[in-house]
């Protein structure tokens, strides 16, 4: 779905969820990213669609590959395809006591060369790539939050990642590895006035009881992320809602890469392309083109330009250029958005040659990626705006906007 701005006196609530890097969708996502990253510190120009599937006691890795620079590249991953799998999954924190043992799963392979007819449709030559495939992404931010995110993702995110960071720390030593969140935000018209509703339900050591898990998440996991200014007055906390969470990861329920697309994006904040991003080198523009996006709509919110701002860009295989960009900002711009997407498009090199080199994206950046979501976290380059005061001038030139907006 999509939360498009409703009238300014309606109250509703919206809900996001967020899941751990332990949840067995996550796990794809990981070991798909790190086989991308391995890849790209040995050739920083790989080609690299990567799916993977986890299930009880067995991870099958496929996906088509290339390289001009490793010889023998398929036989280089089927060395080293299965050491990556089990330092993931061990880095996650499964082990046998969680149900997932990364020494001792099967790891199967299914992988070949990348389409020569893919291939020619990215390399055009002179430096210049192609859009491997056609497709549309979404970019968006808004003014919710430091980060420009939305806040029920962005406090869906924080409660997994406290939930990995007490599991990690020792601090609560009965946690496990998989883990989901939800948080229901209620909105007077377009602004977050309360947190109503939480879910967190988490993975287990089988020796603790209902009431400590209970008592433990409220107070260490919950309380600390959601602030008490935020919290209505009848606040619904949730915790393990169907009871025992003892079974959890791979063992309980098969995972895939590329099913948590709300997850890894705004929580459903806006409209969604359909494209997953893990296991997908940066010449992929359901990547590097969602990126871009994210790029242009947080420049336009972090210019002034805008409280909200949707960025939809689409393109066709084998062509640089994008077939179109559009710019939303929901009634919230400072400058009609046709004034605002002229100034973009002038602005954005939004070519798959040039949004990997201004983002930087030939980089093992990736693996980081695989939880918590995409986008509002600093260390990540799309999320950095230089260019706001440029595109601020040029909406201001071409509209009269007064500066500083």
């Amino acid at each position: 779905m999509s939360h498009t701005s409703p009238p300014a006196s309606r109250e509703h609530l919206f809900t996001s969820e967020s899941v751990s890097e332990g949840h067995p969708d996550k796990v794809a996502d990981r070991i798909s990213d790190a086989v991308l990253d391995w890849l790209l510190a040995h050739d920083s120009a790989a080609r690299v669609a990567c799916e993977t599937l986890v299930a009880k006691n067995l991870v099958v890795v496929a996906g088509e590959f290339g390289s001009a620079r490793i010889p023998d590249l398929l036989a280089v991953l089927e060395g080293a395809i299965p050491g990556i799998v089990r330092e993931t999954v061990r880095g996650i924190g499964y082990d046998a006591a969680s149900g997932f043992d990364a020494g001792a799963c099967e790891v199967k392979l299914s992988i070949s060369a990348q389409s020569a007819h893919i291939d020619q449709g990215v390399s055009l030559g002179g430096g210049e790539l192609g859009a491997g495939d056609q497709g549309l992404m979404f970019g968006y931010a808004c003014d919710e939050t430091p980060e420009r995110m939305p806040l029920a993702i962005s406090l869906a995110h924080a409660l997994v990642r406290r939930q990995a960071e007490l599991r990690r720390s020792g601090e609560l030593p009965w946690l496990r590895p998989d883990a989901k969140s939800q948080v229901t935000v209620r909105y007077r018209g377009s602004t977050p006035v309360a947190v109503e509703k939480v879910v967190l339900s988490t993975q287990h050591a089988p020796e603790v009881d209902n009431r400590t898990i209970e008592t433990e998440v409220k107070r260490r996991i919950i309380e600390p992320v959601i602030p008490e200014a935020l919290r209505s007055a009848g606040i619904e906390l949730l915790v393990n809602p169907t009871g025992r969470f003892e079974i959890g990861g791979p063992l309980a329920d098969t995972g895939l890469t590329g099913r948590k697309i709300i997850v890894d994006t705004y929580g459903g904040s806006c409209p969604h392309g359909g494209g997953a991003f893990s296991g997908k080198d940066p010449t992929k523009v359901d990547r590097a083109g969602a990126y871009a996006a994210r790029e242009i709509a947080k420049t336009v919110v972090a210019a002034g330009l805008a409280r909200r701002c949707t960025v939809q860009v689409a393109y066709a295989i084998g062509r640089a250029q994008p077939v179109s960009v559009y710019v939303d900002t929901q009634g919230t711009g400072a400058a009609d958005d046709a004034v605002i997407e002229r100034a973009v498009t002038g602005l954005f090199d939004l070519r798959p040659a040039a949004v990997i080199e201004r983002l930087a994206l030939r980089r093992p950046i990736y693996r980081a990626t695989s939880a918590y979501g995409h986008f509002g976290r600093p260390e990540f380059p799309w999320e950095r705006t230089p260019l706001a005061g440029a595109l601020r001038a040029a909406v201001h030139a071409a509209s009269g906007v007064p500066q500083p907006l």
